[in-house]
C-alpha cells in the first residue's frame, strides 16, 4: 500500500542508491544527484535522496526525509518535498508542500498547493483512506500519510490536499480548493 511505502521511504531509499548505475550518479554520502540534473546553489538537499535525470532543484527548495525522485521532475522555490516517491515528468510548481506522498508522473502541482500529511484538527492521528467515491473509511495504520496521485492529475494553485487522499489519473482538483476524501462529498 503507498502509506506502507512512505512510512519507509528512508531504508526505501537507501536499497535503492546501491543498485544505482555507476558512472550515471554523483553520489556523496547518501544523496544521488543523476549527471544531468540540476541543482540551483540554496536548495537544501538531505538523504537519503535519488534526483534522477534531467530533473531541477531551484533555490529553496527542501528535500528531506528519504525522497525518490524520477527523471524530468521540477521541484520549483520555496517547495518542501518529505518521505515521497516522485515520478517522471512531474512538476511542484513553487511554494508547494508534499509529504509522505507517492505523485504519479506528469503530474502538475501549481503555486501554492499542499499535500498534507497529518491530522492536526483532531486528537486521533491516524490517517484513513476512503475505498472509492462514497466507500468505507480504511484505516492506514499510520499517522503520516499524504496522497497516492495518479498519473496526470492537476492540482490547482493554494489547494489543499487532506491526508489519506487517492487522486485517481487525470483527477483535476480546482484552484483554492479543500479536497478531504474523509469527509462525505468532498473525493
Amino acid at each position: 500500500m503507498p502509506w506502507e511505502l512512505t512510512k519507509q521511504a528512508p531504508e526505501i531509499v537507501r536499497r535503492l542508491l546501491a543498485e544505482l548505475p555507476v558512472g550515471a550518479y554523483t553520489i556523496e554520502g547518501d544523496i544521488a544527484i543523476h549527471r544531468g540534473a540540476r541543482v540551483e546553489a540554496g536548495a537544501v538537499l538531505k538523504g537519503p535522496l535519488i534526483l534522477g535525470a534531467d530533473s531541477f532543484v531551484a533555490a529553496g527548495a527542501y528535500l528531506r526525509g528519504g525522497n525518490w525522485v524520477d527523471a524530468r521532475c521540477t521541484i520549483g522555490p520555496g517547495t518542501e518535498l518529505k518521505s515521497s516517491f516522485v515520478f517522471a515528468g512531474t512538476a511542484l510548481a513553487h511554494f508547494n508542500f508534499v509529504g509522505d506522498s507517492v505523485i504519479g508522473a506528469g503530474v502538475n502541482m501549481e503555486a501554492g498547493s499542499i499535500v498534507c500529511n497529518h491530522r492536526n484538527e483532531r486528537a486521533a492521528k491516524e490517517i484513513f483512506v476512503r475505498s472509492g467515491e462514497g466507500g468505507a473509511l480504511q484505516p492506514t495504520g499510520c499517522e503520516k500519510f499524504g496522497a497516492l496521485v495518479g498519473d496526470g492529475a492537476r492540482i490547482g494553485a493554494n489547494a489543499v490536499i487532506a491526508p489519506g487522499a487517492l487522486l485517481r489519473p487525470g483527477h483535476v482538483v480546482g484552484r483554492a480548493s479543500l479536497l478531504d476524501q474523509e469527509l462525505p462529498g468532498h473525493a
